[in-house]
């Protein structure tokens, strides 16, 4: 997996970002540079793709700075052999880097055309340990847990407790807490027997999550 040279410049002001803030995960970040990001996001937008800012992808949805990816990945401490559930699939760059890092990814979002294009792109790719679906993810996926780690790509009012117990016993899940107008904190939530430690890892502003498919795309 190559990475396209107009992007090193970028690549490399990004991995600065990340040691000045103390991030030093070196298999994401080996995952990440091996990862083409900008086929990940519209043509439009390339420019865009190394930035920590939030770029438009399709069906009015976004992929997140990358910045807040790395840090949130981060916090997930994946492993290889890990069961790993992602709810808000988007662009599928998240699922890609997971693929690589933990032993099996399911990625779900509510839109039907977001997760064709995240087929295509993990097939161009060659991963074949994440699976892809659209579904319903509000709620989690009871029927197919426990899950090892969990992330959420949108916001909940308060302390998500049906993910938390899907999640099995050393389990981790990472998503943002708070208001659905204001700010939120994206936590890390690990399940330690029947309670869970709380860490704070970034302040953000992302979208509830929302319930049922979408019914056009």
């Amino acid at each position: 997996m190559n990475v396209d040279d107009g992007d090193r410049e970028r690549i490399a002001a990004f991995l600065l970002r990340m040691r000045s803030s103390g991030l030093s995960a070196r298999d994401l970040l080996t995952a990440i540079e091996a990862t083409p990001r900008r086929n990940f996001v519209p043509g439009q937008w390339h420019a865009d793709a190394w930035s920590d800012r939030m770029v438009p992808i399709a069906c009015g949805e976004t992929i997140e700075g990358i910045d807040l990816q790395a840090r949130a990945l981060a916090a997930l401490e994946l492993q290889p052999g890990l069961r790993v559930l992602e709810v808000g699939t988007g662009s599928g760059y998240t699922a890609a880097l997971m693929a690589q890092l933990a032993g099996r990814v399911l990625t779900v979002d509510r839109y039907k055309s977001l997760v064709e294009q995240a087929k295509q792109r993990f097939e161009a790719l060659g991963l074949t340990n994440v699976i892809a679906r659209q579904a319903d993810g509000s709620n989690g996926l009871p029927a197919e847990g426990p899950f090892d780690r969990i992330i959420v790509w949108a916001s909940f009012e308060s302390l998500p407790r049906g993910f938390v117990d899907q999640l099995s016993t050393g389990g981790v899940m990472v998503a943002p807490i708070g208001p659905a107008e204001g700010v939120q904190t994206f936590a890390k939530l690990s399940k330690l027997g029947s309670r869970f430690e709380r860490e704070d890892v970034a302040e953000v502003r992302l979208q509830p999550l929302v319930p049922s498919l979408a019914a056009a795309l």
